[in-house]
């Protein structure tokens, strides 16, 4: 593949979701109101369920482990579950667009065997639901941050800048493991596999600090801790990014998208043959 090949993909990478916008705006629409349509309080429930999850964390790690994040720290009761929640939020829009990737051209078979569908937007449907009850659920933490503290940190306003590595690796990823899962069914149930075992190996529940310093080193082989605690610094702890490194993050995020796209349409040919 030489230089011509992966600037064509670099453009793709932004000119077919600009391009299309206007269809993957109404993919993902139908896609947050598909996902709720028969229940009885339908699109209400995606903004109930952070609410559940959040009460939830709260009352078992206040209450019944009696959590603290640091060794005495001067924490309120709900402050882990703050902590906590924030952590879930990034983890969640990881975990979610990762595991349905595999499964995704095999769902949608019928846009495969259409010559002139743009596939490469369907990841971008994932990330766009995902993206919006991620938002929600940023707005039940918000709420009740507000509640607790009474006002929200101003550096705040640089969680999109931090959250974009990880939108740009999960597309990479999504793009690599949608083809793949069409010849390997078998990744499937892979992804789930591993994206339970990163739940367990980012700081979600615990701080990277209260690990030793050998296991430390390893767990930031996870691409997923630098983004959580990062936003948790922006969100929490009102601190401003490492810019320096979140300038190297995006670099390498940019390079996993572009593998994943190049993947995708070098293997796009054979889709309709398999499905």
């Amino acid at each position: 593949m030489g230089m011509r090949f992966w600037l064509d993909t670099l453009v793709m990478l932004f000119s077919s979701p600009w391009q299309h916008r206007s269809m993957i705006f109404q993919m993902v629409r139908r896609e947050v109101v598909g996902r709720y349509r028969g229940s009885l309080m339908g699109l209400l429930w995606s903004f109930l369920n952070p609410i559940l999850m959040l009460a939830v964390y709260t009352f078992v790690f206040s209450e019944v482990f009696r959590a603290k994040w640091s060794a005495g720290a001067d924490e309120g009761k709900p402050d882990f579950a703050l902590i906590l929640f924030a952590g879930m939020i990034i983890y969640g829009i990881f975990a979610d667009c990762v595991n349905r990737a595999p499964s995704l051209l095999l769902g949608n078979a019928n846009l495969v065997n259409k010559a002139v569908f743009p596939l490469e937007i369907l990841p971008w449907v994932v990330m766009g639901a995902t993206l919006f009850h991620a938002l929600v659920s940023l707005g039940v933490w918000s709420m009740f941050f507000l509640v607790i503290r009474g006002y929200l940190p101003w550096t705040i306003v640089f969680l999109p800048l931090v959250m974009l590595p990880l939108v740009l690796e999960t597309m990479g990823l999504a793009w690599f493991l949608a083809p793949t899962g069409v010849y390997m069914r078998v990744v499937a149930q892979t992804t789930n596999i591993v994206t339970t075992v990163l739940l367990f190996l980012s700081p979600i529940f615990y701080p990277a600090a209260a690990l030793p310093a050998p296991y430390r080193e390893l767990l930031h082989l996870n691409p997923l801790v630098f983004q959580i605690e990062q936003a948790r610094a922006v969100m929490i702890w009102e601190q401003l990014p490492d810019f320096g490194w979140l300038a190297a993050y995006t670099v390498i995020a940019l390079s996993v998208a572009l593998i994943g796209l190049a993947w995708f349409q070098k293997t796009r040919k054979g889709f309709a043959d398999v499905l």
